[in-house]
């Protein structure tokens, strides 16, 4: 017998546990494949995501207009549906990028709290495995703009776990 889970609350943190293993595992998986590149398979389905996702978000909302209304959109309203907080700074140049602060990206913060302890074999210092499991909403983001219309780069990276800078460059025409 399963126990069930009292009201919506604890719901959405079981549902967001399962999300944040399923983007580990994800990760595990594309890299002890040989076929193909991990960054480009997981690129793939992070793409599909996040357009679906967008899709769904804003098939009852009047069309965003301008490129700065699209990514206040994502500032605000997607991301915090995604990763469940808005983001805490956007910058930009006024010519073509963004850049979105996440001081406490929820994906990675598993990766730091799993510090290297004193003593342990060697592994690949954090921010170099961070950067693997960044592609993953890196993908899901340039989906939601590519269907929203913005066509776009979308990088991250790390210096400080768990503090993630997401840069979006604007492709002009």
């Amino acid at each position: 017998m399963i126990p069930q889970l009292a009201g919506p609350a604890k719901g959405r943190r079981c549902s967001e546990t399962c999300l944040d293993l399923l983007a580990i595992q994800l990760v595990r998986y594309y890299q002890k494949q040989n076929l193909a590149p991990a960054a480009a398979s997981i690129e793939a389905i992070g793409f599909r995501v996040g357009r679906q996702l967008v899709e769904r978000y804003t098939q009852n909302r009047p069309r965003l207009g301008e490129h700065l209304d699209v990514i206040k959109f994502i500032c605000k309203e997607f991301w915090a549906d995604l990763f469940g907080k808005t983001v805490d700074n956007l910058r930009t140049n006024h010519r073509g990028t963004f850049v979105l602060k996440d001081n406490n990206f929820r994906w990675v913060i598993r990766l730091s709290a799993n510090q290297q302890a004193p003593g342990m074999p060697a592994q690949p210092p954090v921010t170099e495995l961070a950067k693997d499991f960044l592609v993953l909403p890196c993908a899901i983001v340039r989906g939601a703009l590519c269907h929203l219309g913005v066509d776009c780069s979308v990088s991250a990276e790390t210096t400080t776990l768990p503090a993630c800078d997401f840069t979006i460059n604007l492709k002009m025409r």
